[in-house]
């Protein structure tokens, strides 16, 4: 009975909520002109409605509400009014547009009233390089540093249909899982709510034609901080955690493991721009998604092989941790495996475009593979989607 009402119950309820509201939303985007333009930046032809956040954030709320663990639990409350705040901004962003420096000031404003609201930081390591308990002159920083990493690099990956809200989906499974076997059971049932409220919109976005919308900021904000606050309440130090911590489990490799292919493109696009002496949040082109739709993939193809190389490194900590690896060891595969598939790929695939020789072909041939062509059973299950 506990597995219907922390799991089954709030999912399909977020996925109805999500299936219901998308189109009213799609209408009101579609009349107030609500739309994302396309530019040299950008990779869609036409203007496509970005108001898909809404839908998800709405979806979500119905979900996670119908559970007592939402009531039970103040930091429920805490995330669910940080999110709300995400939402407001990126919306706006996408309506009226901010200035970077004004959005980052939100991130850090909305990033330190969770922690101050919920009291979660990440104030632990768990054995990892030998240190357990963190001081708080250092746990909060950090904890600032790496939220608003986290909430970026959610935000930026979102350049193709179904990547970020594919990426999303597979995360929130993942952190539904592990906040499972530690019991927290408040941040799963968030958790396997937004894997539900996502389902409708990703099908919408990937498959649909007529009915596509983008999540736009207003929904990679709303991930972010969400993403965040799974991280805080993997990391911070409390009992569940413990239980993890016990059974060799690295919770900091983990929560690296989930995120890795987001975070180490943001830190390797910044990290470029840096080096060419331009502003970090310059928008350019230079991101994996980008390089692999120069080497011949679609927006399909592109999604399902990112979220490939970030499942193999989840796959690649589990294995490391079932072997008996430790905390620091777990660590060092993830952060090799996500540099190997971020930094290297990219630079990889760029030389291969250079050169314009066999691999490229081959790299083009497998690109041709995960194409959806848009006729037969794709097209049945278009004109369905379109319908819903």
């Amino acid at each position: 009975m506990n597995l219907i009402y922390q799991i089954i119950i709030p999912a399909l309820l977020a996925f109805l909520g999500t299936l219901w509201i998308h189109p009213k939303i799609l209408k009101i985007a579609i009349t107030k002109n609500l739309v994302d333009n396309p530019d040299a930046r950008k990779l869609q032809r036409k203007p496509v409605p970005n108001m898909g956040g809404i839908a998800v954030f709405f979806g979500i709320l119905i979900g996670a509400c119908c559970s007592q663990n939402l009531f039970d639990e103040p930091k429920a409350f805490m995330l669910i009014a940080a999110m709300l705040v995400m939402l407001y901004t990126g919306t706006i962003d996408d309506i009226l547009g901010l200035s970077p420096m004004i959005r980052f000031a939100i991130e850090i404003f909305v990033v330190c009233w969770l922690m101050y609201a919920s009291g979660a930081s990440l104030n632990c390591f768990w054995g990892l390089w030998g240190l357990w308990n963190i001081p708080a002159w250092f746990a909060y920083p950090l904890t600032i540093f790496s939220c608003v990493g986290i909430i970026n690099a959610i935000n930026l990956i979102d350049g193709v249909n179904g990547l970020s809200s594919g990426f999303c989906f597979m995360a929130s499974v993942l952190f539904a899982i592990i906040f499972h076997y530690s019991g927290n059971d408040t941040m799963m049932t968030i958790a396997i709510a937004a894997a539900g409220a996502i389902i409708p919109f990703f099908l919408h976005n990937v498959i649909g034609n007529n009915t596509k919308m983008f999540i736009g900021d207003g929904g990679t904000l709303v991930m972010g901080i969400m993403m965040s606050m799974f991280v805080m309440s993997i990391i911070e130090k409390n009992p569940s955690n413990n239980i993890l911590a016990i059974k060799g489990i690295g919770l900091v490799a983990f929560t690296v493991a989930i995120l890795a292919i987001p975070v180490f493109d943001t830190l390797r696009v910044m990290s470029t721009r840096i080096l060419h002496k331009k502003s970090p949040f310059s928008p350019d082109k230079t991101h994996l998604h980008h390089i692999f739709i120069e080497c011949g993939f679609s927006h399909v193809g592109t999604t399902v092989s990112i979220l490939s190389l970030n499942l193999l490194v989840v796959i690649a900590w589990f294995i490391s941790y079932k072997l008996g690896a430790s905390a620091d060891l777990q660590l060092y595969i993830v952060m090799g495996l996500g540099i190997a598939f971020t930094f290297g790929m990219y630079h990889f695939l760029s030389h291969l475009l250079r050169k314009q020789g066999k691999g490229l072909q081959i790299l083009q041939c497998i690109g041709k593979c995960l194409h959806i062509e848009r006729k037969g059973f794709w097209a049945d299950m278009q004109n369905l989607i379109d319908k819903l």
